[in-house]
C-alpha cells in the first residue's frame, strides 16, 4: 500500500512560509505528486510570479522561474516555444491571474499553449495586504473595500475557468477546492489530468482551486474552510469545464 504520508521527491524539506490555514502547501504537494508520477521533475519549470507564493523555488525540487507581476503566461510561452522539451507551468494567485495579468491569461490560453496553469482563488489579495481582487465576493470586506464589495460601484467577481473554457486553445478546464479530504483527491486527480494533458501535446491546461486565506479574512483555519464551503463553492461551481479528446 501507498505510504500517503510520505513526501514527494519534486518538494524538498524546507519549511515552508505560508500562514497557518493557507491552502499553498495543500496544493504545492499536489504539483509535486504529479511531478513524481510522471517522472518529469528533471525537465519541469515552474513559473512563480508576485504573490504569496513567489518563494516556492525554495519548496520544489525543480528550476523555477521568477515571473513579473501577472507576466507568467509570458514567460512561460517564451520558455516553452524555445525549449518545447520541457514541462512548464505557472502558479498564480487570482490577484496576479485575474487582475493585472488578465489578458495575459485570455491570450496564452487562446493560442492553445502547451503549457499547465494552476490557479489559487482565495478571493483576495494575500501577499499586499488583503485588498479586493477580481474574484472578490459580493458583500466581501477587504482593506479597499472595507464596506463590502459593491456590484454597482466594483462589478461582478470573475469566473475565470468559465472565462478560458469556451476558448479553442483550452484542452482541459477544472476547478476544486481544497476544505475535504475527498475534495483534495480529486484536485490532485484534475492537476494530474492537466500535466498529462501537456505531455500530449494537447495545448493549454488550466486547474483552478478554491483556497483559504485565513489571515486576510481575520478568522480561524476552522472557520475559513466552513466560509469555503458555505461561500465559495457556492459561487464557483466544482467540477471539469472541459476536456478535450486525444486525436489519434
Amino acid at each position: 500500500m501507498k505510504n500517503v504520508f510520505k513526501k514527494p521527491d519534486a518538494i524538498n524539506d524546507a519549511v515552508m512560509h505560508y500562514c497557518p490555514g493557507c491552502s499553498h502547501g495543500v496544493a504545492h504537494r499536489l504539483v509535486a505528486e504529479a511531478l513524481d508520477h510522471y517522472g518529469i521533475t528533471e525537465r519541469t519549470v515552474g513559473v512563480a510570479p508576485v504573490g504569496c507564493a513567489v518563494l516556492m523555488y525554495d519548496y520544489f525540487n525543480c528550476d523555477i522561474q521568477e515571473a513579473p507581476h501577472g507576466r507568467a503566461p509570458a514567460i512561460a510561452t517564451g520558455m516553452k516555444r524555445s525549449r518545447p522539451d520541457l514541462i512548464i507551468f505557472t502558479y498564480q494567485g487570482d490577484g496576479d491571474l485575474a487582475s493585472i495579468g488578465l489578458s495575459e491569461i485570455i491570450h496564452c490560453a487562446n493560442r492553445g499553449e502547451n503549457i499547465t496553469v494552476i490557479f489559487i482563488n482565495n478571493t483576495v489579495y494575500g501577499m499586499t495586504g488583503g485588498q479586493m481582487a477580481p474574484t472578490t465576493l459580493p458583500g466581501q470586506k477587504t482593506t479597499t473595500s472595507p464596506y463590502g464589495r459593491s456590484l454597482t460601484a466594483d462589478g461582478y467577481p470573475m469566473k475565470m475557468a468559465e472565462m478560458l473554457a469556451p476558448l479553442e486553445g483550452t484542452s482541459y478546464v477544472g476547478r476544486m477546492a481544497l476544505d475535504t479530504p475527498g475534495n483534495t483527491l480529486k484536485a490532485r486527480k484534475m492537476i494530474f489530468k492537466a500535466f498529462d494533458m501537456q505531455i500530449k501535446g494537447m495545448g493549454f491546461s488550466f486547474v483552478e482551486l478554491l483556497s483559504t486565506c485565513p489571515t486576510n479574512w481575520g478568522m480561524s483555519p476552522t472557520q475559513s474552510i466552513k466560509r469555503l464551503q458555505d461561500e465559495l463553492i457556492p459561487y464557483f461551481p466544482l467540477g471539469v469545464l472541459k476536456e478535450k479528446e486525444a486525436v489519434d
